[in-house]
Protein backbone atom coordinates (compact mmCIF):
# COMPACT_ATOMS: atom_id res chain seq x y z
CA UNK A 1 0.00 0.00 0.00
CA UNK A 2 1.18 3.35 -1.52
CA UNK A 3 1.52 5.76 1.69
CA UNK A 4 0.53 9.47 1.66
CA UNK A 5 2.84 11.98 3.07
CA UNK A 6 1.40 14.47 5.27
CA UNK A 7 3.19 17.53 3.84
CA UNK A 8 3.87 18.22 0.08
CA UNK A 9 6.40 21.07 0.08
CA UNK A 10 3.64 22.66 -2.88
CA UNK A 11 2.39 25.28 -0.68
CA UNK A 12 5.45 26.70 0.56
CA UNK A 13 5.45 29.22 -2.22
CA UNK A 14 1.76 30.53 -0.47
CA UNK A 15 -0.57 28.91 -2.88
CA UNK A 16 -2.57 25.63 -2.85
CA UNK A 17 -4.44 23.51 -5.95
CA UNK A 18 -7.96 23.11 -6.17
CA UNK A 19 -9.64 19.82 -7.53
CA UNK A 20 -8.59 20.84 -10.66
CA UNK A 21 -4.79 21.31 -9.81
CA UNK A 22 -4.98 24.70 -10.54
CA UNK A 23 -2.84 26.77 -8.31
CA UNK A 24 -4.44 29.47 -6.35
CA UNK A 25 -2.79 32.01 -3.43
CA UNK A 26 -3.79 30.51 0.17
CA UNK A 27 -5.97 33.57 0.52
CA UNK A 28 -8.11 32.77 -2.19
CA UNK A 29 -11.76 33.73 -2.02
CA UNK A 30 -12.34 29.78 -2.32
CA UNK A 31 -9.89 28.48 -0.23
CA UNK A 32 -11.06 31.06 2.55
CA UNK A 33 -14.86 29.80 2.16
CA UNK A 34 -14.10 26.13 2.54
CA UNK A 35 -10.97 26.87 4.72
CA UNK A 36 -13.90 28.27 7.09
CA UNK A 37 -15.96 25.28 6.85
CA UNK A 38 -12.77 23.12 7.95
CA UNK A 39 -12.32 25.19 10.90
CA UNK A 40 -16.67 24.58 11.59
CA UNK A 41 -16.40 21.48 11.13
CA UNK A 42 -13.42 21.18 13.88
CA UNK A 43 -15.69 23.41 15.94
CA UNK A 44 -18.46 21.06 15.75
CA UNK A 45 -15.96 17.75 16.76
CA UNK A 46 -15.06 19.88 20.16
CA UNK A 47 -19.18 20.52 20.47
CA UNK A 48 -19.84 16.89 19.62
CA UNK A 49 -17.05 15.32 22.21
CA UNK A 50 -19.48 16.99 24.98
CA UNK A 51 -23.17 16.17 23.91
CA UNK A 52 -25.87 13.37 24.19
CA UNK A 53 -25.58 10.97 22.11
CA UNK A 54 -28.78 11.93 20.07
CA UNK A 55 -26.95 15.70 19.43
CA UNK A 56 -23.67 13.38 18.81
CA UNK A 57 -25.45 11.21 16.39
CA UNK A 58 -26.81 14.37 14.60
CA UNK A 59 -23.89 16.53 14.46
CA UNK A 60 -21.80 13.37 12.45
CA UNK A 61 -24.35 13.31 9.90
CA UNK A 62 -23.57 17.75 9.98
CA UNK A 63 -19.76 16.94 9.93
CA UNK A 64 -20.41 14.90 7.02
CA UNK A 65 -22.69 17.00 5.28
CA UNK A 66 -19.96 19.97 6.00
CA UNK A 67 -17.04 18.05 4.05
CA UNK A 68 -19.41 17.61 1.45
CA UNK A 69 -19.67 21.05 0.79
CA UNK A 70 -16.07 21.52 1.56
CA UNK A 71 -15.65 19.25 -1.53
CA UNK A 72 -18.18 21.17 -3.50
CA UNK A 73 -16.52 24.65 -3.20
CA UNK A 74 -12.72 22.94 -4.23
CA UNK A 75 -14.60 21.73 -7.02
CA UNK A 76 -13.74 24.90 -9.25
CA UNK A 77 -14.49 23.49 -12.49
CA UNK A 78 -17.39 21.24 -11.05
CA UNK A 79 -16.61 18.60 -13.62
CA UNK A 80 -15.39 16.08 -10.75
CA UNK A 81 -18.47 13.21 -9.80
CA UNK A 82 -19.02 14.50 -6.34
CA UNK A 83 -22.12 14.14 -3.54
CA UNK A 84 -24.04 16.99 -3.51
CA UNK A 85 -25.61 19.37 -0.63
CA UNK A 86 -29.94 18.82 -1.77
CA UNK A 87 -32.90 20.40 -0.10
CA UNK A 88 -32.97 17.10 1.70
CA UNK A 89 -30.37 18.67 3.63
CA UNK A 90 -31.77 21.15 4.54
CA UNK A 91 -35.24 20.07 5.46
CA UNK A 92 -33.23 17.81 7.63
CA UNK A 93 -32.33 20.38 9.23
CA UNK A 94 -35.34 22.28 9.45
CA UNK A 95 -36.66 19.36 11.21
CA UNK A 96 -34.16 19.03 13.49
CA UNK A 97 -34.65 23.08 14.18
CA UNK A 98 -38.34 22.48 14.67
CA UNK A 99 -38.12 19.21 17.35
CA UNK A 100 -35.70 21.33 19.06
CA UNK A 101 -37.56 24.25 19.46
CA UNK A 102 -40.43 22.62 20.20
CA UNK A 103 -38.71 21.51 23.30
CA UNK A 104 -37.38 25.39 24.49
CA UNK A 105 -39.60 28.33 26.05
CA UNK A 106 -40.55 30.75 23.76
CA UNK A 107 -37.21 33.21 22.22
CA UNK A 108 -38.54 36.66 23.55
CA UNK A 109 -35.24 38.23 23.69
CA UNK A 110 -31.60 37.60 22.21
CA UNK A 111 -29.57 35.67 23.97
CA UNK A 112 -26.18 36.59 25.23
CA UNK A 113 -23.92 33.91 24.49
CA UNK A 114 -22.41 32.11 27.80
CA UNK A 115 -22.98 29.61 30.56
CA UNK A 116 -21.25 26.57 30.26
CA UNK A 117 -17.91 25.38 28.04
CA UNK A 118 -20.75 23.60 25.65
CA UNK A 119 -23.04 26.45 25.30
CA UNK A 120 -20.12 28.68 24.34
CA UNK A 121 -18.45 26.59 21.90
CA UNK A 122 -22.12 26.14 20.63
CA UNK A 123 -22.12 29.89 20.38
CA UNK A 124 -18.64 30.02 18.44
CA UNK A 125 -19.53 27.43 15.64
CA UNK A 126 -23.03 29.87 15.05
CA UNK A 127 -21.08 32.69 14.53
CA UNK A 128 -17.87 30.95 12.42
CA UNK A 129 -20.98 29.43 10.33
CA UNK A 130 -21.97 32.74 9.49
CA UNK A 131 -18.32 34.11 8.90
CA UNK A 132 -18.56 30.90 6.49
CA UNK A 133 -22.10 31.95 4.93
CA UNK A 134 -20.11 35.60 4.30
CA UNK A 135 -17.16 34.05 2.26
CA UNK A 136 -19.30 31.50 0.23
CA UNK A 137 -21.94 34.33 -0.39
CA UNK A 138 -19.04 36.31 -1.69
CA UNK A 139 -17.67 33.91 -3.66
CA UNK A 140 -21.74 33.67 -5.77
CA UNK A 141 -20.56 36.67 -6.57
CA UNK A 142 -17.76 35.72 -8.92
CA UNK A 143 -18.50 32.53 -9.44
CA UNK A 144 -21.03 29.52 -9.85
CA UNK A 145 -21.90 28.33 -6.26
CA UNK A 146 -24.79 25.72 -6.04
CA UNK A 147 -27.53 27.66 -4.22
CA UNK A 148 -28.17 24.91 -2.02
CA UNK A 149 -25.30 25.34 -0.04
CA UNK A 150 -25.90 28.67 0.83
CA UNK A 151 -29.67 27.67 2.28
CA UNK A 152 -28.02 24.52 4.44
CA UNK A 153 -25.43 27.15 5.85
CA UNK A 154 -27.72 29.61 6.70
CA UNK A 155 -30.07 26.95 8.54
CA UNK A 156 -27.30 25.32 10.29
CA UNK A 157 -26.58 29.01 12.07
CA UNK A 158 -30.17 28.68 13.09
CA UNK A 159 -30.07 25.04 14.30
CA UNK A 160 -26.71 26.27 16.35
CA UNK A 161 -28.52 28.97 17.71
CA UNK A 162 -31.25 26.79 18.57
CA UNK A 163 -28.89 23.73 19.68
CA UNK A 164 -27.09 26.53 22.19
CA UNK A 165 -30.15 27.30 23.78
CA UNK A 166 -31.00 23.33 24.09
CA UNK A 167 -27.91 22.66 26.22
CA UNK A 168 -27.99 25.76 28.20
CA UNK A 169 -31.49 24.21 29.04
CA UNK A 170 -30.14 20.73 29.72
CA UNK A 171 -27.64 22.38 31.50
CA UNK A 172 -29.56 23.97 34.06
CA UNK A 173 -27.60 27.47 32.79
CA UNK A 174 -29.97 30.43 32.94
CA UNK A 175 -30.17 32.25 29.17
CA UNK A 176 -29.38 35.57 29.74
CA UNK A 177 -31.51 37.88 27.99
CA UNK A 178 -30.08 40.52 26.10
CA UNK A 179 -31.82 44.11 27.39
CA UNK A 180 -30.56 47.00 25.81
CA UNK A 181 -29.16 49.78 28.39
CA UNK A 182 -31.22 53.06 27.90
CA UNK A 183 -28.97 56.31 28.16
Amino acid sequence: MLEMKVYTRTGDDGTTSLFSGKRVPKHDLRIKSYGTIDELNSWIGAIRDQADHEARQELIVIQNDLMTIGAQLANDTGELPIPKIDENNVEALEKSIDRITDELPPLKNFVIPGGHPQVSNTHLARCVCRRAERYITELKEVTEVDSEIIFYINRLSDYFFTLARKFAQDLGVAEIKWEPTRK
